[in-house]
């Protein structure tokens, strides 16, 4: 009898599971829970589901992992190569917009003035503008000083593309130096706000765009 009354509830986890399955892989964007739970037509525990989900997708080709506050549906990392291909590169990222970039990444919130500090030139609207283009940078709160000056944040976009959960996930300092993409001539200030992150990963936020 008892079972005969667990088989239903095993029959509604199952349809959730496919339900966020179908939505998952329907979306173009990672999918946040509340969008889940807005989308299927009854109640259910959004998390617990993707979690399912996520579990028998584990050891697939593909897998189904956080994006910042949302879901998606990824190649497993070890098949990455599988996917790759040569391509004209048709628009690069000058100097100004990666190191403008690379600030925002570690020094979120950053208003103009705190990257032009850190850059020790000024930053020009078309850097700035052409990074919110590309959807790896967005306005964030206005800071509460004279002025009250717009921030600057990486998003969601930016997050997934480099395969990031959260900024918390950015390689610190010495995974940098490591790495050999930094030299003596790094910006002073750069490097400082990478040792304070790199200590102190409760400073870094995420933004969804």
């Amino acid at each position: 009898m008892q079972q005969d009354e667990e088989l239903p509830d095993i029959l509604a986890e199952f349809e959730q599971e496919r339900m966020v399955e179908a939505i998952l892989f329907a979306s173009a964007e990672p999918v946040t829970l509340n969008e889940l739970r807005i989308r299927i037509p009854y109640d259910f525990d959004a998390r617990a589901a993707i979690e399912r989900l996520a579990g028998r997708y584990a050891d697939r080709g593909v897998r189904v992992v956080k994006v910042g506050d949302a879901w998606a549906f990824r190649t497993a990392p070890d098949l990455g190569h599988l996917m790759k291909r040569e391509k004209m590169v048709t628009r690069r990222l000058s100097r100004a917009a990666l190191e403008t970039l690379a600030i925002i990444a570690y020094h979120q919130p950053a208003t103009r003035a705190d990257i032009e500090e850190i850059r020790g030139v000024s930053v020009s609207r078309g850097t700035l503008d052409q990074l919110i283009e590309i959807g790896w940078v967005g306005i964030g709160r206005r800071k509460k000083t004279p002025g009250r000056p717009a921030t600057f944040l990486v998003t969601r976009r930016f997050l997934d593309h480099f395969g990031l959960e959260s900024v918390s996930d950015l390689p610190g300092l010495k995974e940098l130096r490591e790495a050999g993409l930094l030299d003596g001539q790094a910006e002073e200030g750069f490097l400082s706000g990478l040792e304070s992150n790199s200590n102190d990963d409760g400073d870094a936020r995420d933004e969804s765009s």
